[in-house]
């Protein structure tokens, strides 16, 4: 049953965050992105691919219990919510592709105030949060571990944009906060 609900959020969230990538999309006046955004979507495609062997019973996780697929419906919900934050604090820079926009300010306010990529840190521990109410392997590593490794693609993408756009005020940002788990990465 647990597997059901975090389907349920899961398609919930995509029904709100995609629409809002489209709100305040505008064409780049030049290409920061380096096909992360593609890569995004191709995490997508392997995570459906983890929660179907995950209905399909493929690859349960021994002894786990209904208190694991709980933590991770818990987990998705809080990343979620953690996402949403900073989505919302970026405003209209929010964007699907990495763009630097011509009237773009650096944000370091709200939880951008602590790391620098909180809609990473949102949306990783919301896909090991999926991946963990599966209670299943396939859908745990295919929840988590695209999204890990092109989320810190992307982040190094996007550090150089912001370094390139901001110069100094992002190097002096940067120094002050952490990537994705405040005081410590």
């Amino acid at each position: 049953m647990i597997p059901i609900f975090a389907t349920a959020i899961r398609l919930l969230w995509v029904s709100i965050e995609y629409p809002y990538l489209r709100r305040f999309r505008a064409k780049p006046s030049r290409d920061w992105d380096r096909h992360s955004a593609r890569l995004w979507d191709a995490a997508n495609l392997l995570e459906l691919v983890g929660m179907i062997m995950g209905f399909a019973g493929i690859g349960q996780i021994p002894k786990s219990t209904t208190a694991t697929g709980a933590i991770g419906l818990s987990l998705l919900i809080i990343g979620i919510l953690i996402r949403g934050n900073a989505i919302r604090g970026l405003g209209k820079y929010f964007t699907g592709t990495v763009q630097i926009k011509d009237d773009h300010v650096l944000i370091r306010t709200g939880p951008y105030r602590h790391i620098r990529h909180p809609a990473y840190t949102g949306a990783l521990l919301a896909h090991l949060g999926l991946g963990l109410s599966f209670s299943n392997w396939f859908a745990l590593g295919f929840s988590t571990i695209p999204f890990m490794a092109v989320a810190l693609y992307r982040m190094r993408v996007e550090e150089r944009a912001l370094a390139e756009a901001f110069g100094s005020e992002y190097v002096a940002y940067s120094r002050t906060s952490k990537r994705l788990i405040p005081g410590v990465y």
